[in-house]
């Protein structure tokens, strides 16, 4: 739980309470969601 929540808290900028008030499935949808973009980001350019 704490990796979800620092992953999401740094990419982000949540302030720990809301991140904490989450539930574990909607974190996991917000951390692959964040990584999904994170993917994007660091893709060559064509």
């Amino acid at each position: 739980m704490r990796e979800e929540v620092a992953y999401i808290a740094y990419h982000f900028h949540w302030p720990l309470a809301e991140v904490l008030r989450l539930e574990h499935g909607e974190r996991r949808v917000w951390v692959e969601e964040i990584a999904k973009i994170n993917r994007a980001a660091n893709r060559p350019a064509r």
